[in-house]
């Protein structure tokens, strides 16, 4: 990695941390990070010519790989005509029909140029329409850096939280309550005692590891949303277009009232977008009070990037051939770690998944908080040593494409169960 740690310290004076994401860091897993010169289809090549397959796929977005060359020539073609606009093109407005088309559940949608950004507007016009300040959010989901966002549990399980960041203020704060994920008993304490504009959630988490969602949890939420007049936003900015063509939501079988989307929407490039409900929606500027613009929101480029790749994962059987290719992956796992006794186990839906390294079942963040470092760390730097690079972070979702191949999904498998037999059992 001589090249990727010349490049770090070159980085370290110029960029704060050497990164313009934290995790990519690597400082959770006693690392320094390596630097991608190319990527094609599950690899990655880094700037000394390591190969490594690639169970991240820039967190989710690629779910056709990296530069399928589907995607390059509709970029290539539609590129010709112009980067940016700054003004509407046929394109937005062609992969707005095909979200609404998609998603029951939204009626209108508006177009942004990342998660975090879909996120802090979603919640602005819940605000906006319910008239109301407070937000719930759940302990261990992540909706981007949002000042509302980046807010722990306070004291108690219907106290204000306090801010999880410099720069977050005590005022931001206590119009947030954060919960324990799937513990509606809590749910039920706070929409009580406070005055709830809206409750965001992941509903399949992926920020904290992949956790679900209690179906009955979920369903919860939706009837106490009706009966106190809350609007319900699902995150589907991971989960959207990833676990299920439908995101989510179409495997609980639950509308919410607003929802974020992004990552595969974008086909690798830098989209997002929210939306939900005519009577909601209709709220946002120009026709309704509440502000929200970008310049290079629904930019022609993207748009392509976007319709391309959503016309590739509505092929029929697309993605019941992923969710399987991504369960034989995590049965695998399960199956090597039954095999040897150790507490490690896998889930997965569509084509996302998480590793837990732990005897118990997963359900909340806390459940993640206890699960073995060590272990993890170990797992980590072994796979790297030998070509496969998963999420930098035990608190990280893995992501496997449609062009995985089953032969370097048994390959990992085998360098998984030679880690468990040299080394897991040596690690206090």
């Amino acid at each position: 990695m001589k090249n990727s740690n010349k490049l770090f310290m070159q980085a370290k004076k110029y960029i704060p941390g050497g990164v313009n994401s934290p995790v990519r860091a690597f400082s959770s897993v006693g690392k320094n990070p390596f630097f991608i010169k190319e990527a094609k289809g599950q690899y990655l090549v880094d700037e000394d010519d390591n190969k490594y397959i690639d169970f991240i796929g820039s967190w989710g977005a690629q779910i056709l790989g990296h530069s399928d060359k589907r995607i390059i020539k509709e970029i290539t073609r539609v590129i010709h005509s112009g980067i940016t606009y700054g003004a509407p093109c046929k394109n937005e407005v062609m992969l707005a029909k095909k979200i609404t088309e998609i998603y029951p559940s939204i009626d209108k949608v508006r177009m942004v140029s990342s998660g975090t950004e879909a996120t802090m507007s979603a919640i602005r016009l819940a605000r906006g329409f319910t008239k109301k300040d407070k937000v719930i959010k759940f302990d261990g989901c992540y909706h981007g850096h949002g000042d509302s966002f980046l807010i722990r549990a306070g004291s108690g399980a219907t106290t204000f939280g306090t801010p999880n960041s410099l720069g977050v203020t005590k005022a931001n704060a206590k119009d947030t309550i954060s919960l324990p994920y799937n513990d509606i008993k809590q749910v039920q304490k706070s929409i009580e005692r406070n005055n709830i504009a809206c409750i965001i959630i992941e509903p399949i988490a992926g920020n904290m590891n992949f956790i679900r969602a209690q179906k009955m949890f979920i369903n919860k939420l939706r009837v106490l949303c009706n009966q106190n007049k809350i609007i319900l936003i699902f995150d589907e900015v991971m989960t959207g277009l990833r676990v299920a063509k439908g995101g989510a939501q179409s495997l609980y079988n639950i509308q919410p009232d607003l929802t974020t989307l992004g990552k595969v929407l974008g086909g690798g490039l830098p989209v997002g977008a929210f939306g939900g409900r005519k009577d909601i929606m209709d709220n946002l500027a120009p026709t309704g009070g509440v502000y929200q613009a970008g310049t290079l929101s629904g930019n022609p480029v993207a748009m392509a990037a976007g319709l391309k790749t959503l016309e590739i994962i509505s092929q029929p059987k697309y993605f019941k051939e992923l969710s399987k290719k991504t369960k034989y992956f995590t049965s695998e796992i399960n199956r090597v770690s039954k095999k040897h006794h150790v507490n490690i186990s896998a889930d997965s839906q569509g084509g996302m998944f998480g590793i837990y390294f732990t005897k118990k079942q997963v359900t909340n963040y806390n459940d993640i908080v206890n699960t073995d470092e060590n272990k993890f760390i170990s797992f980590f730097q072994y796979m790297l040593k030998h070509g496969i690079y998963f999420a930098p972070s035990m608190f990280e979702a893995g992501f496997i494409s449609s062009s995985h191949t089953k032969k370097n999904i048994d390959y990992t498998i085998k360098i998984f169960e030679r880690w468990v037999k040299e080394i897991y059992l040596s690690i206090d």
